[in-house]
């Protein structure tokens, strides 16, 4: 081994070396949701409640970028690692808790950023921003437009932007999604979407710049971004609930993250 792989290998250089230990605000907050039960209720595979550690286990190792070492990690210390909430079996409950977080870091000029867990991550999200009276725009990249209706008056991970759409505070004020795949919505629900105005683009009809257009042109000043990692190629995320044989390139997948985190 090198002396340059040598010290690569030493954890200083490792990502996690530079986040915050204490709630900066104006940064960011990582809070894990391990919680895959609307994905069991909307009949999927279960697995995502699994996802944030595994997300951190990755992506903590990583290093800070070389070009841009000094941007980078002084971007870092104004992150904070919340931890994983500690969930029961009742999503609605979990979803009630993970708002409560959310609010909290958004009342302080926190980006809030959640690690799922299964799709009902989102409407927890959502529920954050009711409680601080904000309106929201919500932007989707996903294979599904998951605005199914509940299901024995509960909510699943099909389900959260049809809640989010409907919840009696209005505050919901654009849902749009895009990397869909044809085969894999229904004709009602891609209808029940632009009824409500939302702007929807097949997998083929997504790029950098129909997003970041799209981005510039919302009807808030609060945007809330969501990925599902269905919406990638079954050939680079072969574990998700709901594998796509077709999908976005990971290329792409991380040139959006890139975009939305501008």
């Amino acid at each position: 081994m090198d002396s340059n792989q040598s010290k690569h290998s030493d954890p200083d250089f490792r990502i996690q070396h530079f986040l915050s230990d204490s709630k900066p605000a104006g940064g960011a907050a990582l809070i894990g949701f391990p919680c895959d039960i609307g994905v069991s209720g909307n009949n999927g595979r279960p697995g995502a409640s699994k996802s944030p550690d595994l997300i951190r286990q990755r992506l903590l190792s990583l290093t800070p970028h070389p070009k841009y070492y000094t941007r980078h990690t002084e971007s870092l210390k104004n992150v904070f690692d919340h931890g994983n909430l500690k969930l029961t079996n009742d999503l609605a409950d979990n979803q009630n808790q993970l708002s409560e977080i959310v609010a909290k870091y958004l009342q302080v000029n926190t980006i809030p950023v959640i690690l799922g867990g299964g799709h009902e991550t989102t409407y927890g999200h959502f529920l954050g921003y009711t409680r601080t009276e904000t309106e929201v725009s919500i932007i989707n990249i996903d294979a599904h437009t998951d605005v199914r209706p509940l299901r024995n008056g509960q909510g699943h991970s099909g389900s959260p932007f049809r809640q989010a759409l409907e919840h009696n505070s209005f505050l919901c004020k654009d849902y749009s999604v895009f990397g869909l795949n044809p085969e894999s919505i229904s004709r009602d629900h891609y209808h029940y979407v632009s009824g409500k105005g939302g702007e929807l683009r097949y997998r083929n009809e997504t790029d950098v710049t129909n997003v970041t257009n799209h981005l510039n042109n919302l009807k808030t000043d609060a945007v809330m971004v969501t990925m599902d990692m269905d919406a990638v190629s079954q050939s680079a995320a072969p574990g998700v609930s709901a594998p796509a044989a077709l999908g976005l390139t990971t290329g792409l997948w991380l040139n959006l993250a890139f975009e939305f985190g501008k």
